[in-house]
């Protein structure tokens, strides 16, 4: 029986390595990508198996054709496949500039198109496959304004990824396609947005509780062992969602009170 080979973008820190530890745990074949090297190694030291760790700018296509090719020189085959890079930014909309922009684009929505196109045709190939595309809840409830070119990247993962989704369910039913939608995790990934907010998982932010790498990560196991289309990774999500669209303004206007504050 062959061996579980699981391929992580963004596995350097955060969810991707809490991720590789514990598909390490379960003895998987793992290959870690991220752009820093000495990250990546410290992470695969800690995954208790052999990790394949390669020097990835999920940006450009050449490296992630490269990712896809170096796993199978390595291993033969890959079995799952988990587009996790990513970057925040906090902007209000009219604040963005071009480049900042462009950036959020690159790094959130064109990496996960061009892991799509590496792995795809392979899994097409083999009859089998399983790609996993970490978003987030709010590319689907855009409640937090100054996540505003974030958000709308995610919510275009999300659109890609049930479009990919369709277009591989009838012709290849044991090809896989899911989408991991997290909410506030506590990882470094704030700090590099920006200054702001403070999360400690376990605590609060609003009415939202804080998860850690270590909750989101044992989530997309879960997936892994049983896949479904779309996975929230907090209970409480999925009401927010009937919430906003039964009535986006009144949603809206009850979300925008609530960042007020009292008076």
């Amino acid at each position: 029986m062959l061996e579980t080979v699981a391929v992580i973008t963004g596995a350097s820190s955060g969810i991707g390595a809490a991720l590789a530890r514990q598909l390490g745990a379960r003895k998987d074949k793992l290959v870690l990508a991220a752009r820093r090297r000495e990250e990546l190694k410290l992470v695969s030291n800690q995954t208790g198996v052999e990790a394949l760790c390669v020097v990835t700018d999920v940006t450009r296509r050449g490296d992630m054709e490269h990712l896809r090719d170096t796993a199978l020189e390595e291993y033969g085959h890959v079995d799952i496949w988990v587009n996790n890079a990513g970057r925040g930014i906090m902007r209000q909309v009219m604040e963005l500039t071009d480049r900042e922009f462009d950036e959020i684009v690159e790094v959130v929505l064109k990496s996960v198109f061009y892991g799509m196109q590496a792995i795809i045709p392979h899994f097409q190939e083999r009859g089998r496959g399983h790609l996993i595309n970490v978003s987030s809840f709010l590319g689907r409830v855009p409640l937090v304004p100054y996540r505003s070119i974030y958000s709308a990247s995610k919510s275009a993962v999300n659109t890609l990824t049930a479009c990919l989704r369709m277009d591989l369910k009838m012709k290849y039913p044991c090809i896989f396609v899911s989408t991991v939608m997290p909410g506030v995790v506590d990882t470094d990934f704030h700090k590099i947005a920006g200054p702001g907010l403070s999360v400690r998982a376990g605590g609060s932010l609003g009415s939202t509780r804080v998860e850690s790498a270590d909750e989101v990560a044992a989530k997309i196991v879960s997936l892994i062992e049983n896949p479904v289309p779309e996975s929230y990774t907090s209970p409480a999500q999925a009401e927010l969602v009937k919430q906003y669209f039964q009535d986006v303004g009144l949603f809206e206007e009850n979300m925008a009170r609530r960042m007020a504050g009292p008076r």
